[in-house]
């Protein structure tokens, strides 16, 4: 080829190379830009899944006070007011619906408020009878535990509760409390030997000798008062909806901000809930908030059914975490820990708190199960049988307790709820167990160890044993499982 024939051919490449460039840019795509209807359509989704999001940690965190706020708000129906006490004359029945009571002993239940200044509780010495309690502010942390187990070792003694903001001298003789919140309120347990009417009307009378009165008063200026809750339905289960946060609510308009809890004022905001705000949501608002309070209750009970079997082999499980424990003793005061999910994880089941736990003839430990032998749920419609070994490791005593397991409250319209080893007519075998029934109806002949569950309910239950000895910690003593009766 001589090189006229091939410049030619190199003109011609050129030509063509060039045409499918140009006809490759006039076709090519667009760049991508911005779709007005698309972006709208993101941040709408975006925002809404940070409100979801937001409500629904605000939800966990928030589990303690809202618990607490029910009980206050269900005392309040029945009479009581601040710095009051609302107690029960007999042991709780069905119509008490705070979270897993405790059926066999007598609730005495200050509700104290330091907004005008210090308030004084007075425990009694334990000679005539036993006072085992907590006194908490208003997110349930424990300021001290009280009687034999707490700081007055059983002497009684005078526990001086300091609002937030004090500053004023403070008085000699006194167990000196200050709490991070203007309300809270004690759990206290007046324990009779029996539950026989004398043994009762005992505890009643030791509880009422507990006091409670504003430092500025004095002691003896002022008689406390007593409102008496037996035959009235309280009702303070955990309310999954909107009532959630109007509760939630409350507190952050009355308590001040906690400085671990700071990083929350902006997370609650902005879902509507500032410090001085009125609490309004519209409906889209309320539809979200309600779904991520479903979120927070399907997270705590899947938290809830993953507990670690206490002993191995079996279903009992003890759900209260051990970074719990710890806050507790310390008052949240550790930088480096703040168990929140393990708060809610109680709050949303029970209440109360303790700062001194551990083993001994003051202290309780709680059983749960929710499942038999056969790791199947427990149907109200069946029947079940509970062999409780002999020798129970206890310097007071133990019990059985059957609650509904969707709201962890007494199952309603029950006649009763728990046996224990202080029920006068429990039959115990001769060699020293116990057998404990629980179906919709009693085993011929055995009504004295029943207790009754409710058909086309789930249940669960808590096994107490109060003043619990080294057998239980060793696990040389076992609870076994509960057995469904065929």
């Amino acid at each position: 080829m001589n090189s006229r024939n091939w410049q030619a051919l190199r003109i011609m490449a050129i030509l063509i190379l060039t045409l499918i460039s140009g006809i490759a840019c006039n076709h090519a795509p667009n760049p991508p830009g911005p779709n007005p209807l698309s972006a709208e359509i993101g941040t709408q989704n975006l925002a809404s899944n940070i409100v979801r999001s937001r409500a629904m940690e605000s939800a966990l965190w928030g589990m303690s006070a809202v618990n607490y706020d029910a009980m206050y708000q269900a005392a309040l129906k029945v009479g009581m007011k601040d710095n009051q006490f609302i107690y029960w004359s007999k042991p709780c029945n069905w119509q008490n619906q705070f979270l897993t009571p405790n059926t066999d002993a007598l609730y005495f239940l200050p509700f104290y408020n330091t907004k005008a200044g210090p308030i004084v509780v007075e425990i009694p010495s334990a000679t005539n009878g036993t006072i085992v309690g907590t006194l908490m502010d208003c997110w349930q942390t424990p300021l001290e535990d009280v009687g034999p187990a707490g700081a007055d070792a059983g002497r009684g003694g005078k526990y001086l509760i300091l609002p937030p903001d004090y500053t004023g001298k403070v008085p000699l003789g006194y167990i000196v409390l200050r709490s991070s919140t203007y309300a809270g309120y004690a759990l206290l347990r007046s324990i009779p030997k029996t539950t026989s009417d004398q043994d009762i009307a005992k505890a009643v009378a030791y509880g009422k000798t507990i006091k409670l009165y504003p430092l500025a008063t004095g002691s003896n200026q002022r008689q406390s008062t007593f409102v008496d809750a037996s035959g009235q339905v309280l009702d303070a289960a955990i309310p999954y909806d909107l009532r959630f946060f109007e509760s939630l609510n409350r507190i952050i308009q009355t308590e001040p901000w906690i400085s671990r809890d700071r990083g929350f004022i902006d997370i609650v905001k902005s879902i509507g809930m500032g410090k001085g705000k009125t609490f309004s949501p519209d409906t889209s608002s309320k539809t979200l908030l309600i779904a991520a309070l479903a979120d927070a209750h399907a997270t705590l009970d899947k938290a809830y059914e993953s507990n670690p079997p206490y002993y191995r082999g079996k279903h009992w499980f003890w759900p209260i975490g051990a970074d719990l424990l710890k806050a507790w003793a310390s008052g949240f005061t550790d930088s480096n820990s703040y168990p929140i999910d393990q708060r809610a994880g109680l709050y949303y089941w029970g209440f109360s708190s303790g700062k001194r736990t551990g083993a001994g003839d003051q202290h309780q430990l709680y059983f749960f199960g929710d499942r038999d032998k056969d790791n199947n749920p427990l149907d109200g419609s069946k029947s079940y049988k509970l062999l409780v070994p002999a020798k129970v490791p206890v310097s007071q005593y133990w019990s059985a307790t059957a609650y509904n397991r969707a709201t962890h409250t007494l199952i309603r319209d029950m006649p009763y709820s728990s046996r224990s080893s202080l029920t006068r007519e429990l039959v115990t075998n001769d060699d020293g167990t116990v057998d404990i029934y629980f179906g919709p109806t009693a085993p011929e002949g055995k009504q004295s160890n029943w207790i009754p569950t409710k058909a086309g309910e789930h249940f669960e239950i808590i096994f107490r044993l109060y003043g619990f000895g080294k057998a239980i910690i060793d696990k040389s003593w076992v609870l076994p499982d509960v057995e469904e009766i065929k």
